[in-house]
């Protein structure tokens, strides 16, 4: 073989490495987890994922030294409860992932409690390791199931509630109940809030269900749906909510102008909005049972977060 078909095959090659590299990525953790491997991995764009397995939603995705960056919509959308609940002082995040909503939260609302529950100990040390997440005197990570941290608060303690725990795929079903909610409705303060993320209809198998089973509980639920992102947020209220439509999305707009945002809180509020969704008694109220599938009835399965 000539020199010149050796160096054009050079070249060849290395444009393919090149173009592996931009359209792959790079796994600079991974261990076993709960949930199943749990893989940190650098993207080509500069985004930080973490994952439960090649093919599971993404838990966390984060841009590397830029902790003001927030990817996804859903995330946004979920400090909307800093606008709706009265005076919010302490929030309770349930699910960590890699801790990208806590740890914009701390650095832009540093007068604020956050505790975050956790129940896979390997979830938190990747937080710790490759996201950027560190507890201090006002933020803690606190390591156990979910619903069993939520169900020992005291009455009242958290103005606002955030939940978003996922396992591999769906929330746990144990975290969908009315028996649980009830026990989030205690914990949260009279004229607190809670927001929690599901996946639209489309993609949730139970979303019907879960929706019905907040509006069995709360004494006001709105939806939030995200444009870009697969997920809905409910907002579920202890008390009837007191802010008008127009005074929500004007207050979230003044939200983002003070914070210096780099999002219009207010746009994506009023553009996803669905306030007071109509009740559907033809649908099954999740419950707490010995046994069967939990949207006829039946159990939630234990020990998941």
């Amino acid at each position: 073989m000539s020199r010149k078909w050796v160096l054009v095959l050079l070249i060849f090659f290395a444009a393919s490495l090149t173009a592996c590299t931009l359209i792959g990525s790079k796994v600079v953790y991974e261990k076993p987890a709960m949930f199943g491997v749990l893989a940190v991995t650098d993207e080509f764009d500069g985004l930080r994922t973490m994952r439960f397995g090649s093919n599971s939603a993404t838990q966390t995705s984060i841009k590397v030294g830029d902790p003001d960056h927030l990817e996804f919509d859903y995330l946004k959308l979920a400090l909307a409860g800093l606008v709706l609940a009265e005076a919010p002082r302490r929030v309770l995040i349930a699910g960590l992932g890699g801790g990208a909503l806590p740890v914009f939260m701390r650095r832009n609302f540093p007068q604020l409690q956050i505790d975050v529950v956790e129940i896979d100990p390997e979830v938190v040390t990747a937080a710790k390791l490759y996201f950027g997440f560190l507890e201090d005197t006002l933020m803690k990570a606190h390591v156990g199931d979910g619903r069993a941290f939520i169900e020992r608060t005291a009455p009242g303690s958290y103005d606002v509630v955030m939940l978003d725990a996922f396992g591999s795929a769906e929330v746990p079903e144990h975290l969908t109940t009315q028996e649980f909610l009830i026990a989030v409705k205690k914990a949260t303060a009279a004229g607190g809030v809670v927001v929690s993320n599901v996946w639209k209809k489309r993609f949730n198998r139970q979303y019907d269900a879960m929706l019905r089973t907040y509006q069995e509980v709360f004494a006001g639920v709105d939806l939030i749906a995200t444009s870009r992102d697969v997920n809905t947020m409910i907002l579920a209220f202890p008390q009837a909510p007191k802010l008008t439509r127009e005074r929500f999305v004007a207050g979230a707009r003044e939200l983002s102008l003070r914070q210096k945002f780099r999002f219009n809180l207010g746009l994506l509020v009023d553009s996803g909005l669905d306030s007071r969704p109509a009740k559907r008694s033809d649908v099954a109220v999740l419950r707490d049972a010995a046994g069967g599938d939990s949207t006829s009835g039946g159990a939630a399965k234990p020990g998941l977060r």
